[in-house]
């Protein structure tokens, strides 16, 4: 099965070919995957994506990263912050005030990784309601 034949536009038609962006850079075996993998699971957890798009609004509080988190716990904001700040995508500036103010930002490479997720995140929040329908129809399917 090709490619093209295996991704729907949604209509239940397969999509043509041209409309497919196919990723050449890794390859099946390739040891670079690993890395790329690894990479994908980072930020493809349940929070990063979600926190980096925040963050694409401006530099933030710790607060107000959580305020806005929706229900993301602070241990889990911390280890998500910690980890994006040790890939480079996040920088965290602590000032010397009392009491103490730190703010988190994105770097150049955050910042890329955002133009790179946006169209999905804009997908994500584009079809919501189609995929409830879906798993509706599914569930209902299944009973």
């Amino acid at each position: 099965m090709s490619i093209a034949s295996a991704v729907s536009t949604g209509s239940g038609e397969a999509a043509p070919a041209s409309a497919i962006a196919v990723c050449t850079t890794v390859r099946a075996g390739d040891p670079a995957g690993l890395r790329v993998r690894d990479m994908l699971d980072r930020v493809g957890d349940k929070w990063s994506l979600y926190v980096v798009a925040r963050l694409g609004e401006g530099t933030k509080r710790f607060s107000a990263l959580q305020r806005d988190g929706n229900g993301i716990s602070h241990r889990v904001l911390t280890v998500t912050l910690r980890t994006l700040e040790r890939d480079g995508i996040v920088t965290r500036t602590v000032h010397p005030v009392v009491p103490p103010r730190v703010d988190y930002a994105l770097t150049e490479m955050g910042a890329g990784l955002l133009v790179a997720v946006g169209p999905l995140l804009d997908w994500a929040a584009g079809h919501t309601e189609d995929i409830d329908r879906a798993r509706d129809a599914f569930d209902g399917a299944r009973r």
